[in-house]
Order: C-alpha cells, then sequence, then structure tokens
C-alpha cells in the first residue's frame, strides 16, 4: 500500500471518528426516552421525534389532580416564561397520566389558567393509561399509579431535562418555583 494511501485511509479513519463524537451531554442519570406519538392541546400530533436535537423539559400531570400538578403547571408557565426572558430554544411537554378523562380541550384551559402559552408547550393526551404508566417508568424510571377507591393518581413531580440526544438526563423538583432558575441554568450551561 502507497503512503498516499495509508494517508488518505488514516483521515477517513479520523473523519469518521470525529463525526461519531458529537455532543453528549451528562447529567446526573441517562435514560433513553422512547418513541411517542400523541395529541396535543390542539388535537395536533407530537412526536418525540419533532424534539430530536433540542432540549426539552417533561412531566406528568393530570387536570383533576387536588394537590401537586397546580403548582406544578404553574411553575411549567413559570419556566416557560424563564426561558423566553433567556431567549433559549426548548421546548415543554407535560404528559398526562389521566388521558381517560383529560381531553385536548381540557388540558388546554388547565395550562392557560396557569399562565400558559403554546408556542413552545405541548400538553398531550390520546392514549390509555397502561400505556403512560409504562412510558413513564421506562423512559423517566418514574412511578405512575392509580390509587385505589379514588380518581387520584400517585406520580412523580419531576420535571425531566431530556438531552438533544434523547436521554432524560436531569430531575428537578416541579413544585418548586427556585427550581425553574436551576433549570434554566444547566440548559444554558450544556447550550454553550
Amino acid at each position: 500500500m502507497s503512503i498516499k494511501r495509508i494517508t488518505l485511509a488514516a483521515g477517513l479513519v479520523s473523519l469518521l471518528f470525529l463525526a461519531a463524537c458529537g455532543p453528549k451531554y451528562e447529567g446526573d442519570f441517562s435514560y433513553k426516552v422512547e418513541p411517542f406519538s400523541y395529541k396535543n392541546q390542539d388535537g395536533e400530533t407530537v412526536s418525540k421525534e419533532e424534539l430530536d436535537g433540542k432540549f426539552w423539559v417533561a412531566d406528568m400531570i393530570f387536570t383533576n389532580c387536588e394537590t401537586v400538578c397546580p403548582p406544578m403547571t404553574a411553575n411549567m408557565a413559570r419556566l416557560q416564561d424563564k426561558l423566553k426572558q433567556e431567549n433559549l430554544d426548548v421546548h415543554l411537554i407535560s404528559f398526562s397520566i389521566d388521558p381517560e378523562h383529560d381531553s385536548p380541550e381540557d388540558l388546554k384551559k388547565y395550562s392557560e389558567e396557569r399562565g400558559g402559552e403554546f408556542d413552545n408547550w405541548d400538553l398531550l393526551t390520546g392514549y390509555e393509561f397502561s400505556e403512560i404508566k409504562e412510558f413513564s417508568i421506562n423512559s423517566f424510571k418514574a412511578l405512575v399509579e392509580e390509587l385505589d377507591d379514588s380518581d387520584q393518581y400517585l406520580h412523580a413531580t419531576s420535571f425531566y431535562l431530556v438531552s438533544p440526544e434523547g436521554n432524560a438526563i436531569k430531575a428537578y423538583d416541579g413544585t418548586k418555583a427556585a427550581q425553574m432558575d436551576k433549570i434554566v441554568e444547566d440548559i444554558k450551561k450544556m447550550s454553550n
């Protein structure tokens, strides 16, 4: 083999190696978020594929919630404002864990009442409870359970930061307003 061919081959191997070493976002963990395709508050289909290549933040809520979901949803609206102020292109996704009762219209009203806008926030429904339960466990390692003799659910109160690679990498307490600043701070650090 000539020196020229060896040099060319080595160059190609190096180029392929560098192309495979794109940015990797480090977090506290790395859980691959499963593919999904669900209906949003406007009845439009939203899929994980559309979110690939950008940061996004996810949570689990239901509109009939009597405890943690109202402050979580208000905090998601607060996060939305903070992201806008910082000019950060981050999508927000709220998965309903009560899809049987949470229609797109219900989710839209619920978010609007707490200050939400829909330019970068989708509230999703249109699946079976068993599907969202499995999705939550597999994608975020987050428990979702129906409570016996109740219309309430047990679920995680975390906001999950998902990397452009599609991995959940950090969790924040979605019930605490101060955590919204931490999410923005972390995204800014990782985006630079």
